[in-house]
Order: structure tokens, then C-alpha cells, then sequence
């Protein structure tokens, strides 16, 4: 329930413009209807309708996301509130300028807006975040532990620019393919990451128990 609460928006965001780009009559007629005010002249292309959509349902949804954390009055991470910036920056952008420029640098700004937070944390105030989310499961020396930091930090810079990659390069001329790796493929990369890093650490920690 964590994961699909946390993947929320970008499932959102898959489905909706796979939806419309399969239904391109009803994605321009929604996104008209819908957006036509929030566009810089009042214009939206036919073929932009499918990802304005996207792009306005990913924001709606990290703002319940927010919504429904502060009504149940649960704390809310600093990762979903940068996430709700950034989505509201470079969504709204999408959206008065109808150009998927935007929402292609969101993953990027975000990853990078993580890896900024860990290191300042990290460096600055001495508060290692990823010792904070993981120490619970395992129980490692300090010096471990800033590698551990150190690591996540590299892994989201990496992943802003394999977004750039993808977004500008790869899929220049396919969005569609875009976002489908942008679910798929850094969805299977984070998760591989992480069982990776952890089976390191778990025999880290039998050896040190030898």
C-alpha cells in the first residue's frame, strides 16, 4: 500500500496519457475543455492534448497525496513536498506553454533536488537521511553509513541524467516511450538499486558477525 501510495501520481500520469494518446479525439476535446484557460493563448495543440492531461492529473494527485496525509495528520516527508513543487512548476509550465519540455526535465529536477537535500543534510548539519529511513532494518558503523549516504546521493544525480538520456536523446521523437520508461524503467532500476545495496550491506554485516 506504501509503494502504490508513493507511485500514485506517476501511475496516474502513465495511464492518463496512454489513454489519450490511444484516444487522441477525446484527450484534445478533454484537454480544451479543461486546460484551454490555464494555456498561454488560450491554444492547445492536438498533439500535446495527451500529455496537458497527464501532466494535470499527476498534479492533482501529488496534491492529494498532500491532502489526504494532512487531514489523517500524518507527517509529510520533504521528498513529497519537493515532489509537489517541482510537479507544480514544471506541470504548470507544461501547461501554459503546452510544451512536454517541461514535464521531461521534472524527473530530473526532482532526483537532483534529492541528491541536494541528502548532501547538504549530510555535509552541512551532519544528518545522515538514508541512516534515518534505513537504520531500523540494519544496524551498521558510522563510517558505513556515510557511504551509504554518499551512494544514494550519486545513484539520484545518475538518474537525472539518464532522464536527460531518455527524455532528449533516446525517445527524442517519442514520448509515448518516454513515459513508459519513465514508470518501467526507473521504477525496475530504483528497485534493482536497492535489492542490490542491501544484499551488500546484509553481507557486510555477516561477515562483521563471523
Amino acid at each position: 500500500m506504501k509503494f502504490l501510495f508513493d507511485f500514485f501520481p506517476v501511475l496516474l500520469f502513465f495511464g492518463v496519457y496512454k489513454y489519450g494518446d490511444n484516444n487522441q479525439d477525446w484527450a484534445h476535446r478533454m484537454a480544451v475543455e479543461f486546460l484551454g484557460f490555464m494555456t498561454a493563448g488560450g491554444a492547445v495543440p492536438a498533439s500535446q492534448s495527451a500529455i496537458l492531461l497527464a501532466t494535470a492529473a499527476a498534479i492533482v494527485a501529488t496534491a492529494l497525496q498532500i491532502g489526504y496525509l494532512l487531514v489523517r495528520g500524518r507527517k509529510i516527508d520533504t521528498m513529497l513536498w519537493l515532489s509537489l513543487g517541482v510537479i507544480l512548476v514544471a506541470g504548470g509550465a507544461t501547461i501554459y506553454f503546452h510544451d512536454e519540455t517541461f514535464i521531461k526535465w521534472k524527473p530530473t529536477i526532482l532526483y537532483w533536488a534529492f541528491a541536494a537535500v541528502l548532501l547538504v543534510a549530510q555535509v552541512f548539519y551532519r544528518k545522515n537521511l538514508m541512516r534515518s529511513v534505513m537504520e531500523a532494518h540494519m544496524n551498521l558503523p558510522d563510517p558505513v553509513w556515510n557511504r551509504v549516504g554518499y551512494v544514494w546521493i550519486l545513484f539520484f544525480v545518475a538518474m537525472g541524467l539518464l532522464n536527460l538520456l531518455m527524455a532528449f536523446v533516446v525517445f527524442r521523437t517519442d514520448t509515448s516511450a518516454w513515459v513508459s520508461f519513465k514508470l518501467f524503467g526507473f521504477t525496475g532500476i530504483f528497485f534493482a538499486f536497492t535489492m542490490i545495496q542491501a544484499m551488500m550491506l546484509s553481507k557486510y554485516i555477516k561477515e562483521e558477525d563471523a
